[in-house]
Formats: structure tokens, sequence, C-alpha cells
């Protein structure tokens, strides 16, 4: 058994830059890589093997073969693979959007999810921001008054960035990532969004983009959103951990390894899939065997993997698992 290097899928859209590129070492031949998606088994953009016996194959493939010991009994209770992971290089600002949850998703959108998800600042420039909910409390009146009367950036939550931090965006959230801003977001497995507001820009076409403002009136909560989410920094041997989020679809932990981290075998609670950020780092694994994980890379551990250390002398990883719950 080893750990499986995964491609990522693609996505150019008009916003994105060519940072995935340059310093994260993706390999596309698109003019921007505006997202690309590390962990994916959703039909918009399929994550693929990269090593090993099972090589060329989708990750999606793969783990349907032997469902419950590959994804573990977190994530088995789900129909299919419940997360998507992607780093988002934002150039230009993101349009101001919402998620349905998963009732009204279902309802309006032919039984697709609805969307959570939590965004990890990896890199932002000076000065960079993000949408994050309003800067008052508003009635869903209200709310639609500000978009047809184009006051709508008036009643937005403007939130600074930095390095590392931690937002965690609940259905129903108004919000945007920021020109200048690099970003991990863990997500549940849903390509389902409503765009508000996009700046009058126009597609490749010429054409506006498309609008969904009445199910996005539905759909937004209008009170205040807390900003940002971190939990208390734990030191172990060799690395520290954070929890960044938590809920029933993901749980993803930052990791900085500094010497050799032991991590024990997951006796079938959970895959983990490991995203370097920063850095880079050894995986050894199976008494002794060596896989190299740099910056931009990522691998899936089956949750019938054994015991495995990373060493490394400065990394960050995110670890995203999916755990039972009560």
């Amino acid at each position: 058994m080893e750990p499986l290097k995964l491609k990522p899928a693609f996505q150019n859209y008009i916003w994105g830059g060519t940072r995935l590129r340059d310093e994260f070492g993706k390999e596309s031949d698109l003019e921007r890589i505006a997202e690309s998606w590390e962990l994916s088994c959703h039909q918009d953009g399929m994550t693929v093997i990269m090593n090993g016996v099972n090589k060329g194959k989708t990750l999606k493939e793969y783990l349907e073969e032997d469902w419950t010991a590959r994804v573990g009994e977190g994530a088995a209770r789900y129909s299919s693979f419940p997360v998507l992971v992607k780093l988002i290089d934002a150039c230009q600002d993101l349009s101001l959007q919402v998620h349905p949850d998963d009732r009204y998703a279902q309802e309006h959108e032919d039984g697709q999810n609805g969307k959570i998800e939590c965004w990890y600042i990896v890199d932002c420039e000076e000065g960079a921001a993000l949408a994050c909910g309003f800067n008052r409390e508003l009635t869903k009146e209200k709310f639609h008054e500000s978009i047809t009367n184009g006051t709508l950036l008036d009643v937005v939550q403007i939130v600074p960035v930095n390095k590392g931090d931690v937002f965690f965006i609940e259905p129903g959230t108004l919000h945007a990532i920021g020109a200048g801003t690099l970003v991990a977001e863990i997500q549940q497995n849903s390509n389902v969004t409503y765009r508000i507001y996009d700046y009058d820009r126009i597609d490749k076409d010429g054409n506006p983009r498309v609008l969904n403002i009445d199910k996005a009136v539905d759909v937004t909560k209008t009170w205040l959103a807390p900003p940002r989410r971190r939990r208390p920094t734990m030191q172990f041997d060799g690395y520290s951990a954070n929890v960044i989020a938590d809920c029933q679809f993901f749980t993803t932990t930052e990791l900085h390894i500094t010497e050799e981290a032991v991590f024990p075998a997951p006796n079938g609670v959970s895959y983990t899939h490991l995203l370097c950020t920063d850095g880079d780092a050894a995986l050894i694994y199976d008494g002794g065997v060596t896989m190299p994980i740099t910056k931009g890379e990522s691998l899936f551990l089956t949750a019938d993997f054994g015991t495995y250390t990373i060493r490394s002398k400065n990394c960050t990883l995110l670890s995203t698992q999916t755990l039972p719950r009560k």
C-alpha cells in the first residue's frame, strides 16, 4: 500500500492568475489557472492518480472499487465522496456570491448538494481583503433593494486578510475572495453557486456573466457573520497542529512540521488528504519507504493505511479527513 499522488483538475475562470503555475508548480496549458481541484470526485473536475498500479484512474473510480475500506467509516455514510479541496488564485476580485444548503439545493438544483466551505489564506498581497457577510443587519427586502439600486457594496462586510487566517463560510453567507489572495478551500462536494454581483464583467464571448439574484435572495442570511475562526495551537513532538475547520463533512488540521512527526494508523476511521501549502517534506511509511511532497502537491492516504511519519525542517500541510459523528 502506498500514498496516492494526485493530479488536480484545473479551472480557467476570468479572475484567475498565474501563481499556481509560477509558485506551486502546476502544469497546465491554460492561460490562467484560477483553481486547481486537488481532491475531487466531482463531475466538473476529477482528480487523477499519478503513481503506482492505479496510475491514470480517477480518484472516484479507485475509491468506488472498495468504498468503505478506502474512504473510512466517516465518509462511507455518504453515497458519494463528501469533500472537495481546491487551491484558488484570485488575481481579481471574485463575484459576490452565496451557496445554498442541502435542502434548498436538492429542491432547486436537481438533487445536487448545498455547499459549506472553509478558506485558509495560503498567501496574500499587502492590503488584500475579502467579503464576508454584512456590516449591518438587513431585512430580505433591504438586501434585495441594495442589489437593484446599486448599493450592495455599501452594506457588505470587508475584512482585511493575513497569511494563515481562516474563514468558515456556512451556507447562506454572502462572500467573495478579494484580489491578491491565494486560498486553500476545503468544501462540501458541490459546485452550486449563486452569483449576485460581478463588477459588470463580461465573459469570453462578450456577454455579461449570469447572475442568480432571486435564488440568492432566497438563501442569503442577512445577519452579521463572524469573520474568522481558529482553534488554539497544540504542540507535539516534531510538529504543531491547529484544527481550522470541523463539520460533518470535513475536519481540517493545519500542521507545521519542524522535525519528525509520527501519525498513527487511522484503523478504518477516515482517509487522509495532505496538501502541502509551504516548504517540502518526506512521508515515510511501510518500514522506511520515502515519498517526497513539495509545495503545491497533495497525497491521499486510504483509511486502511498504516502508521506514517512526516519529516521536514519547516513545512506546512493541511490534513483533511471525514470523521464519524455520533
